[in-house]
């Protein structure tokens, strides 16, 4: 009897593999969903539809780009949650996915469980932007401002519990200030309003503010970063400017769902890694202050669980009532 379990629990592990070798060697038979939980245009959606664009060289199949905005990504992230884990449904993750689950009460998904991450694709930082004629020139000005009028300055973001809202949280918390938050339904319409001089301020990632920084529109006067950025090389970084410890990148990657099979992550990850490898899709992304950031599927879920602890500690620090 032992035997016969032996011989077949043997041959039902020889089974799983070949099917999983069989499901490698045959995937993609029809094309891939890329789900963006964000509106078209600005960074997420840009980086999605370059990839979508390249992948299908290396895969032999289309790929889609099924926009579904809504919450700061909640509703996009939620649906593909619930989508199969066969591969043909991914998400464009950005630093929303680990933020939401932690800022609002009701995220019906596991930053960590639920998807199966493949790669960083590309980073970018946050900046502080300000209207280029304003009284403050330098994060100096800004800071002896906000200690002189503790909560008059008034900052956008693209809505509550976005990146830009817990950066804002972040550099008071570093700098020592206390500045006004006023949250938009996008990030847009918060810096048409720091342009305007209805606000004064909003941080925001480098994409969709590098046309108007190009153009005199608004005047960037931080990067969020160690080193300054190319694309930006006059403008100083907070560390620079006495605001020590505020680094914040906005990251943009691929995940799938959790359980895909690892022989298709393989397959999904060596192909992500060729095509941002492609001296076209670096120009591309240099246009858009984007650095590519290839990495492990292992080291891309760290990165995923280390924003968890760290925007968790963020909202408990700021005392930030989640939604």
């Amino acid at each position: 009897m032992k035997f016969n379990s032996s011989m077949y629990i043997l041959a039902a592990a020889l089974s799983t593999l070949w099917s999983c070798a069989a499901t490698a060697q045959s995937y993609p038979l029809k094309p891939i969903r890329l789900i963006v939980p964000y509106p078209p245009g600005g960074g997420t959606d840009f980086v999605a539809r370059l990839v979508a664009l390249k992948l299908p060289d290396e895969l032999g199949q289309n790929v889609v780009v099924d926009n579904r905005p809504g919450a700061a990504g909640l509703i996009g992230t939620e649906l593909a949650a619930r989508a199969p884990a066969d591969g043909y449904t991914l998400l464009l993750v950005d630093s929303s996915l680990p933020i939401n689950v932690t800022y609002y009460k009701n995220a019906k998904y596991d930053a960590i469980k639920d998807f199966d991450p493949i790669s960083d694709v590309a980073d970018t930082p946050y900046m502080l932007v300000v209207a280029p004629n304003g009284p403050y020139q330098t994060v100096r000005d800004l800071i002896s401002a906000a200690k002189a009028q503790p909560g008059r300055i008034n900052y956008g973001s693209g809505g509550n519990g976005s990146g830009g809202h817990l950066t804002g949280e972040l550099f008071q918390i570093r700098a020592g200030v206390k500045l006004t938050h006023v949250p938009y339904k996008g990030l847009g319409f918060a810096l048409t309003d720091v342009i305007a001089g209805q606000i004064q301020t909003t941080f925001t990632s480098a994409p969709p503010a590098m046309a108007l920084i190009k153009s005199g529109r608004i005047k960037s006067i931080a990067v969020a970063t160690e080193k300054r950025i190319a694309s930006l090389p006059d403008v100083p970084t907070f560390g620079e400017q006495g605001v020590r410890n505020l680094v914040v990148v906005n990251w943009y990657g691929i995940a799938s769902i959790g359980g895909t099979p690892k022989p298709v992550l393989d397959k999904l990850h060596a192909a992500l890694l060729k095509v941002i490898a492609l001296p076209e899709v670096k120009e591309r992304f240099a246009q858009g202050a984007l650095e590519p950031a290839p990495m492990s599927q292992a080291a891309f879920r760290k990165l995923i669980a280390d924003e968890l602890a760290r925007w968790s500690s963020v909202i408990k620090t700021a005392g930030i009532k989640p939604d």
